[in-house]
């Protein structure tokens, strides 16, 4: 995305993604044999259009605080470990990195994003396709 006005939400987002270590589409394969929890927040009209993640939980961005928050009382049982590491998977990498930024707020000290999102997931995968 191009700001070259360097809006307010242009500044959150890489503040957000300051204290990120992010997963390379490539990386994710390795990061879920790992143990890691791959999290697919995109909305169900994107999942009908691009398919679905492999692997993937998906949980609607609207609620994603309360389900994997280990002390909400609406939390998912795999939600039980703060140490976890969790991969926020959006369409295009964007609203990811907010959320894991908000879930590593509420104690999920090793929440991330996947860069580019399912979009550069999808493209990494036609391209590794002999």
């Amino acid at each position: 995305m191009n700001d070259p006005e360097g809006s307010a939400i242009n500044r959150l987002l890489e503040e957000s993604r300051r204290g990120l270590q992010r997963v390379e589409p490539l990386e994710l394969e390795a990061v879920v044999a790992s143990g890691a929890l791959v999290v697919d927040i995109r909305p169900v009209e994107q999942r009908v259009r691009d398919g679905d993640l492999p692997g993937a939980v998906v949980i609607d961005r609207n609620v994603l605080e309360w389900r994997l928050d280990p002390s909400s009382p609406d939390r998912l049982p795999l939600a039980d470990d703060p140490d976890r590491q969790v991969v926020i998977v959006c369409d295009e990498g964007y609203s990811s990195s907010l959320a894991a930024h908000t879930l590593q707020r509420l104690g999920l000290r090793n929440a991330t994003d996947l860069c580019g999102g399912f979009q550069a997931w999808a493209a990494a995968r036609r391209d590794r396709r002999p």
